[in-house]
């Protein structure tokens, strides 16, 4: 089992590198994700995603506090938009459909922005 989790884990840090250089797959949940299922299977590889200089902070923040960062909240809430963009002008024809999708993505900004900022 724990190879299980330790190979999810992996495949979860693997969809958040991703999604650095996709604007529509997010990072941050991946490796949040990634790092409970690390904590559950490698606490070296845990501590390894909490030390790593990119993805490190925001994991600790969310973790102590729930937090996330001004800049990642414009930083998520900016690509939303673009990626809404994308599906009214190039995505499937249907109106209901990007309908539910935009109210998906209003959901979601509506969860980012409402976390509080590290250390409030």
């Amino acid at each position: 089992m724990r190879l299980l989790i330790l190979g999810c884990a992996w495949l979860m840090v693997g969809i958040g590198v991703i999604g650095i250089f996709l604007p529509v797959l997010p990072t941050t949940p991946f490796m949040i994700l990634a790092a409970a299922l690390f904590a559950r299977s490698s606490p070296r590889f845990e501590q390894w995603l909490l030390d790593h200089p990119r993805f490190g902070q925001p994991l600790i923040d969310w973790r102590r506090e729930g937090a996330i960062s001004q800049k990642a909240k414009i930083a998520s809430v900016s690509l939303m938009a673009v990626s809404y963009g994308i599906v009214l002008f190039f995505g499937p024809p249907q109106h209901w459909l990007k309908l539910v999708i935009g109210l998906i993505l209003v959901a979601c900004a509506a969860f980012v922005l409402t976390r509080p900022a590290p250390g409030h």
